[in-house]
């Protein structure tokens, strides 16, 4: 897999993006999706993520801001070619064959400029492509679409009903009706956020949604993460999905202790952690009990050891 190999020198200002794709079973199509960002001068892949239950992967690269678009619109025009949301099957919630395309500063960027690259990555993919395109966070253009789960309720099949009759579900640019193949997407920018899944040792996915909702800032839970419950149904158990938008109020060991506390509470163990993408060295506490329970922690995950990888 292309990972890590554009070799040209990065220079000081940088971006990183995290495209989401519905594709977690074809392992050559990720590859191929992988290629066409590094194809871009400058843009660097620093690491791919592919889960089947959920059917999507999740790729992380960097690139200059100059670069950064086109980048992560080979990739979108890549994905509608690929991959047909028609026979699309998977637990997470998704609107189309791109689902989610977030712009984050790493250096030498403001949120500001991050939303000004979202924005005309949107308006390209909408006039270029043909896909409808919904901004959120920080670039968001309406304040109920600040929030993605917003964004994405009903997933692809409502919207499909709805696009084109509410108003309120009208794409901010692209046309009202979603893509044959590709659906549509969210194109937004963040803050970075940490991904973090703990899986639990039941079959039972109502336990997994049940700890998630008492879990999650939205329903008073801990301030800063979302979480949804999934089935693993290749591994024979559920997990408990978060993503940590602000780690350094609420991190991983905080996150960690609500679910196995609420878990216990109701006699389900945690089996194991795991983290999607890249993580900050310094959000990592090698003395807790997640660490010790981490699937897949490796030098690579660490993102300022990927970011020297790339030049």
């Amino acid at each position: 897999m292309a990972i890590g190999n554009q070799q040209s020198t990065i220079g000081n200002a940088l971006v990183e993006c995290v495209p989401n794709f519905s594709e977690g079973r074809k392992i050559e199509t990720v590859e191929r999706l992988a290629q066409a960002i590094e194809t871009v001068e400058t843009a660097c892949v620093l690491d791919t993520h592919i889960d089947p239950d959920h059917n999507r992967s999740v790729i992380t690269f960097v690139a200059e801001p100059r670069f950064v678009v086109e980048a992560a619109v080979n990739a979108v025009s890549l994905a509608a070619e690929l991959i047909d949301m028609r026979q699309h099957q998977g637990v997470h919630p998704r609107l189309g064959a791109t689902d989610v395309l977030p712009f984050i500063p790493i250096r030498g960027m403001t949120m500001d400029d991050c939303v000004s690259l979202a924005h005309l990555a949107g308006e390209r993919i909408a006039r270029e492509l043909s896909i409808p395109v919904f901004f959120y966070e920080r670039a968001a253009l309406r304040p109920e679409r600040l929030n993605l789960e917003d964004v994405r309720r009903g997933a692809l099949e409502l919207l499909r009903e709805q696009i084109a009759v509410e108003p309120s579900r009208a794409p901010d640019v692209g046309p009202l009706t979603v893509h044959a193949r590709a659906g549509a997407i969210a194109v937004g920018a963040r803050p970075f956020l940490i991904a973090f899944n703990v899986n639990l040792n039941t079959r039972d996915v109502l336990v997994a949604r049940a700890i998630a909702r008492v879990v999650r800032a939205r329903h008073g839970g801990l301030p800063f993460v979302k979480a949804l419950g999934f089935e693993l149904s290749t591994r024979g158990m559920v997990q408990v999905s978060m993503n940590l938008v602000n780690y350094e109020a609420t991190g991983m060991v905080q996150a960690y202790e609500a679910v196995r506390d609420e878990a216990a509470r109701i006699g389900v163990e945690v089996f194991s952690t795991e983290i999607v993408g890249l993580v900050p060295e310094k959000a990592l506490d090698r003395n807790a009990e997640y660490f010790k329970k981490l699937e897949n922690l490796t030098a690579d995950k660490i993102l300022e050891n990927r970011l020297r990888n790339c030049g």
